[in-house]
C-alpha cells in the first residue's frame, strides 16, 4: 500500500476542540501530512498559540474562534468559508454524577455540546460540502462509552450512544453523495479534561481493570485512525466506529 493513500494535500480540514489534548494533536498530525487545517475553539489565547506553533514550522493552519453549541452562529461562520473536505466533530465535555444527582443543567450540558452541537456542526459542515460538490470524510469523536454502560456517566452515555447512532444515520444520507461519516471510540485518554479524575487512585484503578492494555490513552494514540478516516486509505468505510479502547468492550 502507497504511502501516498495516507496523505491529505489539497484536503481542507475542520478541527473543533482543537485547542488542546486529542483535537490539537489530530491538527498537527493533519497539518504534517499537507492538509490545510482550520483549529476551532473558544478560546483565542489557546488557537493563536497552536497556529503559531503550526505555522512556524511551514505548514498551513488557520484558527476559527467559535462557539459549536452557537448553532446559527457557527453555521453562519462556516457558510463564509469555503467547502472543508474533512470535519473532525471533536468537541465534547463530561460532568460525571450518579444518576440521583445529575440535574437539568447537566443534562443540557452533556447532551448539548456532546451530541445537539455536534448533529449541527456535521449538518453545516457537510451543507457546504453539498453545496461545492464535494466528497469528504466527517468524524464524529465518540467513546467507548458510546457501546457499553458505565456507573456515574448516564448522561455521558447517553449522548455518545446517540451519536453513533446519529452517525449511521448521516452515513446512509450521505454516502451517495460521496461523504463518508464514521466514528473514533477511544477509552479514556489522558487529557486536561480527565486528568483530574485519575487524582482518585481507586477510580484510577478501576479503569485501569478495564483496559487490557493496562494503560491509560494519550492524544498521540489518536492520530493514525483520525489520519486514516480522513485519507483515501478509508475510501470504502462509513457509518463504522474504529474502538480505540484498549480492549475494554471486548469483555
Amino acid at each position: 500500500m502507497s504511502d501516498s493513500l495516507f496523505r491529505l494535500d489539497g484536503k481542507r480540514a475542520l478541527v473543533t476542540g482543537a485547542g488542546r489534548g486529542i483535537g490539537l494533536a489530530i491538527a498537527r498530525a493533519y497539518a504534517e501530512r499537507g492538509a490545510e487545517v482550520t483549529l476551532c475553539a473558544r478560546s483565542a489565547d489557546e488557537l493563536t498559540a497552536a497556529v503559531d506553533e503550526l505555522r512556524g514550522r511551514g505548514l498551513a493552519a488557520e484558527a476559527l474562534v467559535a462557539d459549536v453549541t452557537d448553532i446559527a452562529g457557527f453555521a453562519a461562520q462556516i457558510e463564509a468559508r469555503p467547502a472543508f473536505h474533512v470535519l473532525v466533530n471533536n468537541a465534547g465535555t463530561n460532568r460525571p454524577r450518579p444518576l440521583s444527582e445529575i440535574t437539568p443543567e447537566d443534562c443540557d450540558l452533556i447532551l448539548g455540546l456532546n451530541l445537539r452541537a455536534a448533529i449541527f456542526v456535521v449538518k453545516a459542515v457537510t451543507g457546504r460540502m453539498l453545496a461545492e460538490g464535494l466528497a469528504g470524510s466527517v468524524i464524529n469523536m465518540s467513546s467507548q462509552m458510546g457501546h457499553v454502560g458505565a456507573a456515574n456517566r448516564s448522561l455521558y452515555c447517553a449522548s455518545k450512544w446517540g451519536l453513533e447512532g446519529f452517525t449511521k444515520a448521516a452515513a446512509i444520507e450521505l454516502g451517495p453523495r460521496g461523504i463518508r461519516v464514521n466514528t473514533i471510540c477511544p477509552t479514556f485518554i489522558d487529557t486536561p479534561l480527565t486528568r483530574p479524575y485519575f487524582a482518585d487512585p481507586a477510580f484510577r484503578d478501576e479503569v485501569l481493570s478495564k483496559i487490557k492494555l493496562g494503560r491509560l490513552g494519550v492524544a498521540d494514540d489518536i492520530i493514525g485512525a483520525a489520519v486514516f478516516l480522513a485519507s483515501d486509505a478509508s475510501a470504502l468505510m462509513t457509518g463504522s466506529a474504529l474502538m480505540l479502547d484498549g480492549g475494554w468492550t471486548a469483555g
